[in-house]
């Protein structure tokens, strides 16, 4: 099957032809994996079938956990030490006393952005590309993370984070219970729809740069409107997160793919995060 999202797109072995015959034949799916998601199971990574077997150890559930767990730790661990290191603040805070926050969300968003557009498009993936992705990532939710506690108080991050794992535990139970079905019309609207609110977001950042800014990324009245937006979009982008794992591991594809699922993975839940973030910014304005 061919996939519309950029980050799968560039792998051969997601795309590879003839994935649902090699994953439905009588042994039941590749690894004991089956084309429906309440007969997944839990094989050890490295483990290979006794026919039809590929070069190398297949991808599996475990794997994909253990990458995600991986790179979800290094973001969680840069934003603490982000969020530690740095210089407290406060409503009182000077403006110049926040530059270093500031500062350091300016190079984590910077250095991410360029780093999820090479992890996206590279045709072969690379596990230190996608850590150091994390790493960046990470510096940058520390710095913004401080910085809306700073403004809306504790609340607002705490609740982000709980918000952000029930929204992919959520996301999970009903993929697998629903049995939802990703189709190529809902790939291709979730890629036009995340691409277009790339451009808003450039468009608003250069439109900054001249004093100029709609709002649109705000805290305001307009800003919850595409805050909205970027969380549902968040969900649809997990679903198709969890759809490729399903269809990759019954392709028995390499290990090492495993990292590129956490890396989509990991964007699916910093874009979920950041978005809650404003939404509940929002509410805990006097």
């Amino acid at each position: 099957m061919q996939s519309n999202n950029p980050v799968f797109r560039r792998s051969e072995e997601f795309n590879r032809s003839g994935a649902n015959a090699y994953a439905n034949q009588s042994t039941g799916g590749y690894q004991g994996y089956s084309s429906d998601p309440s007969t997944w199971g839990t094989g050890e990574p490295g483990s290979t079938p006794e026919t039809h077997a590929r070069p190398g150890a297949p991808m599996t559930i475990d794997s994909v956990v253990q990458k995600t767990g991986i790179s979800l730790g290094l973001v969680i661990l840069a934003a603490l030490a982000t969020w530690v290191l740095s210089p407290e603040v406060n409503a009182d805070t000077a403006a110049a006393d926040i530059g270093p926050l500031i500062t350091a969300v300016a190079i984590g968003s910077l250095g991410a952005f360029v780093l999820s557009m090479v992890n996206s498009f590279k045709r072969v993936i690379s596990p230190a590309l996608v850590m150091a992705f994390a790493v960046l990532e990470g510096v940058a939710l520390g710095g913004l993370s401080k910085l809306f506690n700073m403004a809306y108080g504790e609340g607002v991050v705490q609740g982000a984070v709980i918000g952000t794992f029930a929204a992919f535990g959520g996301t999970l139970a009903a993929y697998k219970f629903f049995n939802i079905q990703v189709g190529a019309k809902f790939r291709a609207f979730v890629v036009a729809a995340v691409l277009g609110m790339v451009g808003l977001s450039v468009m608003e950042l250069i439109l900054s740069m001249f004093g100029a800014e709609i709002g649109l990324f705000g805290v305001s009245g307009l800003g919850m409107v595409t805050a909205v937006a970027g969380l549902v979009l968040g969900v649809f982008m997990l679903i198709m997160d969890f759809d490729f794992v399903e269809q990759g591991v019954a392709n028995g594809i390499p290990e090492r793919e495993s990292w590129r699922a956490a890396f989509a993975m990991t964007v699916s839940l910093v874009w979920i995060y950041t978005n809650l973030l404003r939404i509940l910014a929002f509410f805990s304005q006097d």
